[in-house]
């Protein structure tokens, strides 16, 4: 029998092993629930007899010995995005991070935290919901660090309003407190820990600048290589992608 690798982990990022063995024997999920209570079925070499353990897309699921699912290969990206290229998937105009990919693979990548269309820096693509989910939620606290370059002199005052957080009407939220490190007249260095829309431009109005060049230089501790030109891309070291769940953790 072959396998059937199932597409429905790109709704739903882990799944419970009586749905993911009902959906390949077209069978319902009490059947299944038997089947897998019986001790047929293994998941990445373990038996399993609780139908709501739950599997994702890079585990091998087997049921009477034959594979179900083999375990997807999983990507972990860095991109040095250029300006002018979209953080988006696709895009029926404009150039997106996924155009300057070349990945067998590469239809199966999300963005794990987005730039606007004219800021730089570091972008990290990823098939796996749980690894990115723990860099955009900040609940995770996982430092990314911007420089910004304005068009008037930074006040000094920035630093302790940037630390004290800014209220959004819009979102009803109060940001993070963030580290500002003034670099020069009009040149800065932020650290924050969330993304909201916007967030650098918005914090950098409310103390009278406007933001003229952004560009991102880490997330947590992977940071991007000085010899990465815009537009080049690679995947991740073992080191940098384990860094992710294990800051924090």
């Amino acid at each position: 029998m072959q396998f059937v690798q199932s597409n429905i982990f790109a709704i739903l990022p882990r799944m419970k092993l009586d749905r993911l063995t009902a959906k390949h024997h077209s069978m319902g999920r009490t059947a299944a629930h038997r089947l897998i209570a019986a001790g047929r079925a293994c998941v990445d070499g373990v038996a399993i007899t609780n139908g709501q353990h739950e599997v994702d897309r890079f585990m091998r699921v087997e049921i009477d010995g034959v594979a179900i699912q083999q375990p997807a290969r999983s990507l972990y990206i860095m991109l040095h995005k250029p300006v002018g290229i979209l953080s988006a998937t696709m895009d029926a105009e404009h150039l997106t991070v996924i155009d300057l990919i070349d990945d067998p693979d590469k239809a199966s990548l999300h963005i794990a935290g987005r730039l606007d269309r004219s800021t730089t820096g570091l972008v990290l693509l990823t098939n796996d919901g749980r690894w990115s989910k723990r860099i955009t939620d900040p609940q995770h606290k996982l430092p990314k660090v911007y420089v910004v370059e304005t068009d008037t002199p930074i006040p000094t005052d920035a630093i302790a309003a940037f630390a004290a957080g800014f209220y959004f009407h819009t979102e009803d939220i109060t940001t993070l407190p963030a580290a500002l490190e003034i670099t020069g007249a009009r040149s800065a260095r932020l650290t924050l820990h969330e993304g909201r829309y916007h967030q650098v431009k918005r914090m950098f109005h409310r103390v009278g600048c406007r933001v003229t060049k952004l560009h991102r230089e880490s997330i947590g501790i992977i940071t991007l290589p000085s010899d990465l030109a815009a537009g080049q891309w690679r995947h991740l070291t073992s080191s940098e992608a384990d860094s992710v769940t294990t800051l924090h953790a």
